[in-house]
């Protein structure tokens, strides 16, 4: 009996042994000092932190972007991109040399959210991509749903840094495509064959005193047409040209704007009001 027991206790430390350095190959690259949600605003319950936290661990270790959410009920008189970098490089957070990442700071003082990228990020999040991001959040942070807002921030996150790593980053000659919703289906096959039974049968109820007619002898007038002679005759003949403005993909405005952070990092983001 003790032996088996002893066996198992070896097994069992063999497989602790082979597990933390898989996981440690994970983490490799992160300072993991402080947790990915720091929710001084108590804008979540205990049990939403913990999800949160669990969907961006995940989302970060998979990635080797750090993705983060900051809330604070003051910004302490600094501006929320001041306040979101110092807090970002403050916590260490970010992955590799670079430090690439993100953190979503939600200020609740004037109602203000904002997103500093760093590293990699910068690439992934364009400005053009981070007003999106925004865009599809502040509805639930209009709400106080800050749950769902969080949720849609990690999954827009993850997504724009796939697009970012196997194509082109989102941007404003790539936005993303917001799909659409089933509901659309059978509301545009109803609408499209009332209409379509609308316009027949208005086009019917005007064909009524409508005949076939064999030929066409009843409308004309009798004795009223003499053809003698035809001739076509080639009058003169118009052109009208149209410059063809060239596509300069430099000037469109997009990418990514930078800047130097107080501590001298370059960061990129943007944010607006909920």
């Amino acid at each position: 009996m003790k032996k088996r027991i002893l066996s198992f206790i070896t097994i069992l430390i063999l497989c602790l042994g082979l597990a933390v350095p898989a996981f440690a190959e994970e983490t490799e690259g992160f300072a993991n000092e402080y947790p990915r949600v720091i929710d001084n605003a108590e804008l979540l319950s205990a049990d939403e932190r913990e999800l949160l936290t669990s969907k961006l661990d995940e989302i970060s270790t998979r990635q080797k972007v750090d993705v983060t959410v900051a809330t604070t009920d003051t910004l302490d008189g600094l501006t929320v991109s001041d306040y979101a970098e110092r807090f970002y490089e403050s916590h260490n957070y970010g992955y590799g040399p670079d430090k690439d990442g993100t953190i979503l700071l939600i200020s609740m003082e004037d109602h203000d959210w904002y997103m500093a990228t760093y590293g990699y990020a910068i690439t992934a999040f364009t400005d053009a991509g981070i007003q999106y991001i925004g865009e599809e959040m502040t509805g639930d942070l209009s709400d106080g749903d800050f749950a769902a807002a969080f949720d849609t921030f990690a999954d827009e996150c993850d997504d724009f840094i796939t697009q970012a790593k196997t194509g082109e980053p989102y941007d404003i000659d790539n936005e993303p495509q917001k799909p659409m919703s089933w509901i659309w289906i059978p509301i545009s096959l109803v609408a499209g064959i009332i209409l379509s039974l609308i316009v027949v049968g208005t086009m019917k109820s005007k064909l009524k005193t409508v005949r076939f007619q064999a030929a066409a002898n009843n409308y004309v007038k009798a004795g009223s047409m003499n053809l003698t002679e035809s001739r076509d005759i080639f009058l003169y003949n118009t052109m009208t040209k149209t410059k063809k403005e060239k596509n300069d993909s430099s000037s469109g405005g997009g990418g990514s704007s930078t800047h130097t952070t107080s501590s001298g990092s370059t960061a990129g983001g943007g944010g607006g009001k909920f």
